[in-house]
């Protein structure tokens, strides 16, 4: 009865299937591994939060270019403050608000932008506190320039002068006439009465929506080697209960089509 296993059209199916189930296999294995290798950075990177708050702090140019191995790791830097910028549209818990942000003119002959603090409500350059005058030394968490579209970053222009969307050195390069680093800090302890703003995780080790797009695409993998063992016993039985019928003489006769049996007229 299943002698038409050995016909070309079944081999056919057959290698399919020995190379799909396993294609389908591996590609749900990969993705359950990208979503494990996501939660095990999460965890670390929640580890090493922890740890930076309370390690001392390093020379900044000892800790470039950030990575996440550096990212949101305790930096100390020297230099005197110059111009001044707000970052509009920053939420910190349930409250929407404003970044002030200063540039840090240090002896490298670089400016680092450094967040002194978050402030409520909508940036006005009279609400930002000026900055200290004379040399200071900051210390802070460490962070990668920001790339806008992402952690909330907008990617609006036409601000107002003195305002900017993104904290990062391709943003800031128009605006300020020094030359940069390609990161920032955010202080320990906010200036001036505003509230201190918390270092943000390295980008691609946090539980977002790639994340569980992973777990997702995780499933889908292993639903379609399902469906494809499903669909190859479904032919299997319809192809062997053909067979039966055609053996037991079951099989419906193909119809023949009428002859037109009308008589022809003599002309």
């Amino acid at each position: 009865m299943y002698r038409f296993l050995l016909t070309p059209r079944w081999w056919g199916i057959n290698v399919f299937v020995l190379l799909a189930i396993p294609f389908c296999i591996f590609m749900g294995s990969w993705q359950l591994s990208r979503f494990e290798a996501r939660v095990h950075d999460s965890h670390a990177a929640t580890k090493q939060a922890a740890s930076d708050q309370r390690e001392t702090a390093r020379p900044l140019d000892s800790m470039l270019p950030v990575d996440t191995a550096t990212s949101g790791r305790r930096v100390t830097a020297r230099g005197h403050y110059g111009t001044q910028l707000l970052v509009p549209g920053r939420q910190l818990g349930d409250k929407q608000g404003f970044y002030v942000l200063t540039l840090l003119r240090t002896d490298s002959g670089k400016a680092l932008p450094v967040v002194r603090g978050w402030l409520p409500g909508t940036a006005q350059a009279a609400k930002a506190p000026a900055p200290p005058t004379g040399e200071v030394t900051v210390t802070g968490a460490l962070q990668a320039s920001e790339t806008p579209g992402d952690n909330g970053v907008s990617a609006a222009g036409g601000l107002p002068a003195g305002q900017t969307a993104a904290i990062s050195s391709a943003s800031l390069v128009n605006l300020v006439p020094y030359k940069l680093y390609d990161a920032w800090i955010t202080l320990d302890r906010a200036d001036s009465g505003m509230t201190a703003v918390p270092a943000s995780a390295p980008a691609g080790t946090g539980l977002d929506l790639k994340a569980f797009q992973n777990l997702g695409y995780t499933g889908e993998w292993f639903v379609f080697a399902g469906f494809v063992v499903f669909m190859w016993f479904r032919l299997l039985r319809r192809e062997a209960e053909a067979v039966r019928d055609a053996e037991l003489g079951l099989a419906p006769k193909e119809q023949e089509e009428p002859q037109d049996t009308a008589p022809v007229s003599a002309p």
